[in-house]
């Protein structure tokens, strides 16, 4: 049985336009399975299968993506037309810049774009008239929703550095920890999320029938919270994603971060079966495979991106990895990709 896990602030939350537009809330509730008594008791959680069912009640009944929050209408099925537009795309950062330029042009009352900052890129995605959105539920929605795409995309968690809003903290923010993964900033100019600029050239590994499927049971994905990893060895993983990887902390400045000195921070690596050496090691090894599998880069400047002065010593480091040069590994893959028969609807 699903687990009860999320907030009930967020039943009336997701029905609070459409109740404006005259519809009933019990309808509604009954629809998507839940019981209307549930209504407003705050010791009542729901499930992320009984939210995502009264999101696409909603969306039936207002024929609107925004669920009545936003000032201006958003008709159904244009997050699926954005993805159409965006997803052939080869990386992520193609993908967040077409979907920024593709919402621009179909809703006037989202602000979003793609900034570039020193070294990281801070996605803005706020809402400009948040009158009908009271309880910040599209604002949230939104962010969550692009977060979530991302992330799947690529088929990896992406440790966003910071997810920031436009507003105080809310009194569930209890669940915003839940939501969103780093640094949480309330009072800011605008919403929006912050990550390194080396996730913009993660390639795109979903199919078109992979996104179908998607879209078919969305909500469905995005409201689903990934499983939370507590080791020290995740948590050094995603500091160290903020940095360069020639940039990237020793033991001394991340025991400063974390409140442990350095030698307790080595050994409790050492009793997760791993070190900081190693950690930076696999970062470097996942990206180099990664640039080299979808990028159309040279080997000379995959080691630069990747923090290797010498392709020389990039190539002994990557032979080392795989087993191979970089220059076989790419062929071979050239090679196995040539073989395998084109299927472009996933059937």
């Amino acid at each position: 049985m699903a687990k009860a896990h999320i907030a009930n602030h967020y039943l009336q939350a997701t029905i609070r336009g459409a109740e404006r537009q005259g519809h009933n809330a019990g309808e509604l509730l009954a629809q998507a399975g839940v019981p209307p008594g549930w209504l407003n008791q705050p010791e009542r959680l729901i499930t992320e299968q009984q939210l995502a069912r009264l999101i696409q009640s909603v969306w039936r009944s207002t024929r609107d993506e925004f669920l009545g929050l936003s000032s201006e209408r958003c008709n159904q099925g244009t997050f699926a037309l954005m993805c159409e537009f965006s997803l052939s795309s080869a990386t992520l950062g193609a993908v967040l810049r077409k979907s920024a330029r593709f919402y621009r042009v179909v809703c006037h009352n989202l602000d979003i774009a793609l900034e570039e900052q020193e070294r990281r890129v801070f996605f803005r995605l706020h809402l400009k008239d948040t009158r009908n959105d009271t309880d910040h539920m599209l604002q949230e929605f939104l962010i969550l929703m692009w977060e979530r795409l991302s992330c799947w995309l690529v088929d990896q968690q992406i440790p966003f550095a910071r997810t920031q809003f436009s507003y105080p903290r809310p009194r569930h923010e209890a669940e915003y920890r839940a939501m969103y993964p780093g640094e949480l900033a309330f009072d800011q100019t605008v919403c929006g999320f912050l990550l390194h600029e080396k996730y913009l050239q993660l390639p795109i590994v979903r199919t078109e029938q992979e996104v179908r499927e998607f879209l078919a049971a969305a909500p469905a994905y995005i409201l689903h919270r990934p499983s939370q990893d507590e080791s020290l060895r995740t948590h050094i993983r995603a500091i160290l994603a903020r940095y360069n990887y020639p940039d990237m902390p020793g033991l001394e400045a991340l025991g400063l971060e974390l409140h442990m000195t350095p030698r307790n921070l080595g050994r409790k690596l050492q009793d997760e079966g791993t070190s900081l050496r190693k950690i930076k090691e696999t970062l470097r090894r996942e990206h180099a495979i990664r640039l080299i599998t979808s990028e159309n880069l040279s080997i000379s400047e995959i080691a630069e991106r990747v923090g290797f002065s010498e392709t020389a010593s990039f190539s002994r480091a990557f032979k080392r990895w795989t087993g191979r040069s970089p220059a076989r590994w790419r062929g071979d893959r050239l090679n196995q990709a040539m073989s395998e028969p084109v299927n472009f609807f996933g059937q």
